[in-house]
């Protein structure tokens, strides 16, 4: 990876089950909102003096970012307080690391403004950049896209990050939880983020890097893998049997996404299609991608083809 940014390999998108609709469909009234870090630091500077916990008021005043991004996370005051002492040195090192983000701004509603052109209907959601507790790149809630600013070394990436959790934002993926459906969900946010951010730092990434490196095995377990529930070797984490990095999902769902749009005529309805996946399975067959694989485990299995892509 060329940056430093620290991209969170998991943004806990699931918890997101539909669209947001309360949101503007203007990408020039977008909001980023950096308010709660200025109280963090606020609070960060009270902490040789205060003889109370000075993070208090900011978990308490927080906005809808820091209320978000408490289960799981900072938790509660008491938490944050005992994790920012011990690493203070660490917190230090992301002090000024939003004095660009006015033109990370620019660029991430433009970015905004090619999603309007692909995806009409497309809501925008306020970017909140609060502080936690170094146990997570971000998330997104019910009230919109929310970044844990102490894990950003500097800006870069920055853009295609919150393109990418934008594209969570408009999805309306169902369909049984199986593997597929969450490969696609995380790959077509890569796809369709780096479509409209022209940015292909998400898809530089060392599973990215690796998945091209070992397709034709990668392709070949992934058939025999992809109607589980079982997610491991392929997002959030590894069984260790191999040297694969984390995530390899992300990479196997944008190649297949990619498959799905250059197989179709009319891109706006692609992209339309890919934002509403009602039937992993059938949208796996219809992108072609992994038919030489499928087919050849078919036979091995003696079944029929098209009875592959049935639940």
């Amino acid at each position: 990876m060329k940056t430093k940014i620290i991209l969170p390999a998991l943004f806990l998108a699931f918890g997101i089950t539909n669209a947001q609709t309360g949101f503007s469909g203007d990408p020039l009234h977008a909001v980023f909102e950096t308010k709660d870090s200025d109280s963090f630091w606020k609070a960060f500077d009270k902490m040789e003096t205060s003889k109370q916990n000075p993070f208090a008021d900011y978990v308490k005043d927080g906005t809808a970012g820091v209320q978000g991004f408490m289960k799981n996370r900072i938790i509660n005051a008491d938490s944050l307080y005992s994790v920012v002492k011990r690493r203070k040195e660490d917190y230090l090192k992301s002090r000024n690391v939003l004095a660009g983000i006015n033109q990370k701004e620019k660029r991430t509603r433009a970015s905004y403004t090619a999603l309007k052109y692909w995806y009409p209907e497309a809501k925008f959601p306020p970017v909140y950049f609060v502080y936690g507790r170094f146990n997570s790149g971000g998330t997104i809630s019910k009230d919109g896209i929310i970044i844990g600013t102490e894990k950003l070394a500097n800006l870069d990436g920055i853009v295609p990050l919150i393109a990418h959790e934008l594209i969570h934002f408009q999805q309306e993926n169902v369909g049984k939880d199986i593997l597929i459906k969450y490969v696609l969900k995380e790959g077509s946010a890569d796809f369709i983020s780096e479509l409209i951010s022209g940015d292909t730092t998400n898809t530089s990434t060392p599973y990215y890097q690796y998945g091209a490196a070992h397709s034709d095995k990668l392709y070949r377990e992934f058939v025999t893998a992809l109607k589980t529930a079982d997610s491991i070797d392929w997002l959030y984490g590894t069984s260790k049997k191999d040297d694969r990095p984390n995530d390899l999902g992300y990479w196997m769902g944008y190649k297949i996404t990619e498959a799905y749009f250059n197989k179709q005529t009319d891109k706006h309805k692609a992209i339309h299609d890919i934002l509403n996946i009602s039937d992993p399975l059938l949208f796996l067959k219809e992108s072609g991608f992994l038919d030489t694989y499928i087919k050849e485990y078919t036979k091995k299995n003696n079944m029929k083809f098209d009875d592959f892509f049935k639940g």
